[in-house]
């Protein structure tokens, strides 16, 4: 295969393995949008529908199911959060689509039962599966989520329905890729996000953003109405929300106590509702009984119930400990307007259940989870809702911070919701093909914005002085949107065959007898997406790939680096204090960097360049002696281009650039004044900038468009510095 070839490859696109259905005969129940869904799902074969509450996700899901069972001649199944496997029969039967509980069976049909019973399930029998409120994966343990994966690794057929999520949850995109088998949620980490300096958390990237949508178009459709799709949203509009908040005095917020100045927060939380729980129900007891309405009351303790049950006898109340079938008698009774009120906690009935016929509910324990009260509301709050809904919030005087953090956390749903809409509808997924090359050339440089593998034949074999660069880490991290991109390769065995490529011409663009020095990291490796934990030999792996080009090996240096800093910055497992204590067989040792030197051995030694660039006069004994130690111990990880430049690209840092100390010291060990100095990732030129600092000339090459700006910046201010150095000198 060669270069051009394998970059054809790269291209990814989400493969449809579904099949062509006839739309004559799809149920004529479904509205125009909901049938362009179903028929797009089926013919992907694997997908996801994200859509909003009361756009018909039931439907679709049992339309698509009931086309992949005549497709297969198969079974498939159908699985809910508890209680709604009810609904789901209930559904089909309005609909005319026949749908069984599961009980064993293995005949084609449609059978639907409760995530719950998973485990006593044979899945290897169904040809196709649906997982209703799809997002409830987030919130199972990590064993059951991994169930789930797993039994239905081999399912040809897959669909995945729930409400809008969120773009920068990676648990919820991730789970729905990996069951869908398309990426694993380590992978798109890797691709798209980075991690805040300092924080336990991800962003999504500034250049990543067109690619990550496109991706998640490629395999989901979502919608929060129909318009959003291109389809009519009449008969689509919600009734009026109405917050009425209820505050309880309490007495104790202008006390200057634990709880003053409504300071509530994750940790004193339950404390707070301890304290003020007759006052809060009460107070829900009066809502209640001013009306004849049905009633949803919201709860987050046992004891809350037994209290609530005094005060409303005619009251059903659903709990944990209940029997899997009184929780479905119950909670559909309701549904059904056989009870007028009903209490329970949000971890059991906020997904799938349909309210619609209750306009009222009331919070009397509210907590910091945005999306539990989201999904909470969406029982009653949902299309085809025709009365004003009202969301009773019992609230203390030193709970304002909870209110306030609802408001915060509405408006940044609405926002990311609306432009995750508008990014993915109409999104096509694929990286850049192309680039335009271009180059800056003067008596200090000559940069070229491009492909390395391809722009490096510009350069004449045996005639670069030194080689200095830091890699892509394999397909650990992406740095731009086009296919050339190193970083964007599925996995370590893509990286290295491309990286080949480039390896051979290096070689090639060598002077015999002088020096290539590559910057590497390990890896760490993660139990979710590999199954264990451990590292990667990426620097191993780098030389031995180098090795079988021609190079050999010169010679190695460790760059220490604090574990400390990479403890704050990565938050991995094994440097956590609090494993050493609980089971220290998980703790590791913090990665070092290194720098590995390779020689082009090769033709007649002694017509070979020397290297005479130190002496007595310009290089110490004592110099030498540092930096002749086999570990550079005095390294600063901040001594980089990125800190020194001030630039606004943090989003594509790399995780371990290289030092400008460290360059330093490989320029002046292996050139000679006047020599040049080649990096084939260029980034925002780091290598050249200190190559023309210490009088080299530099040859740099760069893909991403953003970095090669920046890095002839950069490089005219080092000539520009050189220049006055040498004036006033």
């Amino acid at each position: 295969m060669d270069y051009k070839e394998f970059l054809e490859s790269k291209q990814k696109r989400i493969a449809e393995s579904g099949f062509d259905c006839d739309t004559s005969q799809l149920n004529t129940f479904l509205f125009d949008f909901q049938r362009h869904i179903v028929t797009k799902a089926l013919k992907m074969g694997r997908y996801a529908i994200f859509a909003d509450c009361g756009l018909g996700k039931t439907l679709m899901q049992l339309e698509w199911a009931r086309n992949v069972s005549a497709h297969t001649s198969g079974p498939v199944l159908i699985l809910t959060p508890l209680a709604v496997s009810g609904q789901t029969i209930n559904e089909g039967a309005k609909f005319g689509i026949p749908i069984m509980r599961y009980a064993g069976q293995s005949v084609p049909g449609l059978y639907v039962t409760n995530y719950e019973q998973l485990e006593n399930i044979d899945c290897s029998v169904f040809s196709g599966v649906v997982l209703d409120e799809s997002s409830i994966l987030k919130t199972f343990t990590g064993a059951t989520k991994k169930l789930i994966i797993e039994r239905f690794e081999r399912t040809p057929y897959k669909l995945a329905c729930t409400a809008t999520p969120s773009p920068n949850d990676l648990n919820e995109i991730g789970n729905h890729s990996e069951f869908l088998n398309i990426l694993d949620a380590q992978d798109m980490r890797a691709r798209w996000f980075v991690r805040d300096e300092g924080m336990n958390n991800y962003r999504l990237k500034s250049h990543a953003k067109a690619d990550f949508y496109g991706w998640i178009s490629s395999w989901a459709t979502m919608l929060s109405k129909p318009s959003d799709i291109g389809f009519s949203a009449t008969g689509y509009d919600l009734p009026k929300l109405n917050y009425v908040e209820h505050v309880i005095k309490t007495g104790r917020a202008s006390e200057g106590r634990m709880f003053a100045d409504g300071i509530v927060n994750a940790t004193n939380f339950n404390q707070e509702l301890r304290f003020t729980v007759i006052e809060r129900l009460e107070k829900v007891s009066e809502i209640v009984n001013a009306t004849d309405e049905p009633f949803l009351i919201w709860i987050k303790h046992n004891d809350e119930g037994d209290k609530l049950k005094a005060m409303l006898p005619d009251a059903v109340e659903v709990r944990g400990s209940d029997t899997p079938e009184q929780k479905e008698e119950r909670l559909l009774g309701f549904a059904s307007g056989k009870f007028r009120i009903l209490i329970t906690k949000q971890k059991i009935a906020q997904f799938g259940m349909n309210f619609q016929h209750c306009r009222n509910q009331i919070f009397a324990s509210l907590d910091f989870s945005f999306e539990s009260l989201y999904q909470s509301i969406r029982r009653s709050y949902r299309f085809g809702q025709k009365q004003e809904v009202n969301i009773f919030i019992i609230t203390t005087d030193t709970m304002e911070n909870v209110i306030a953090a609802i408001g915060k956390k509405q408006s940044q749903f609405e926002e990311m919701q609306n432009e995750m809409n508008k990014q993915i509808n109409g999104r096509v997924y694929g990286l850049k093909a192309e680039y335009t090359f271009e180059e800056y050339r003067d008596s200090n440089m000559w940069l070229m914005h491009g492909d390395s593998v391809q722009e490096i034949d510009r350069i004449p074999d045996n005639s670069l002085d030194l080689i200095v660069f830091s890699p892509p880490f394999s397909a650990l991290f992406t740095y731009s949107d086009y296919i050339q991109d190193m970083g964007n390769c599925e996995n370590h065995d893509e990286f290295f065959f491309q990286y080949k490529f480039l390896l051979e011409k290096l070689y090639r663009k060598l002077k015999p007898g002088r020096l290539m020095c590559c910057h590497t990291k390990d890896l760490g490796v993660y139990k979710n997406s590999s199954g264990f934990t451990g590292m990667y030999d990426f620097t191993g792996e780098h030389t031995r790939a180098t090795l079988e080009v021609g190079f050999k090996l010169h010679s190695k240096i460790t760059i220490w680096t604090d574990p400390v800093l990479e403890m704050q910055r990565t938050k991995t497992q094994r440097l956590l204090y609090k494993t050493v204590t609980s089971d220290s067989s998980y703790t590791g040792i913090g990665m070092a960097e290194y720098i590995t030197i390779f020689r082009k051995w090769d033709g007649d030694e002694s017509e070979w360049e020397p290297v005479t660039n130190l002496n007595k006069k310009n290089f110490p004994l004592d110099t030498w002696q540092r930096w002749a130690s086999p570990v550079w111990m005095d390294i600063k990880r901040t001594d980089v281009l990125n800190s020194h430049e001030g630039t606004d690209l943090g989003d594509e840092k790399h995780i371990a650039p290289l030092q400008l100390e460290v360059i330093h010291r490989l320029v002046n060990l292996w050139s000679n004044e006047g020599d040049t100095v080649f990096t084939p990732f260029l980034g925002i030129g780091s290598e050249a900038y200190m190559s023309i600092k210490n009088n080299r000339k530099a040859i740099g090459i760069e893909l991403k468009d953003s970095y090669y700006q920046t890095a002839i910046k950069n490089c005219k201010n080092a000539a520009s510095a050189k220049n006055q150095l040498n004036l006033f000198e």
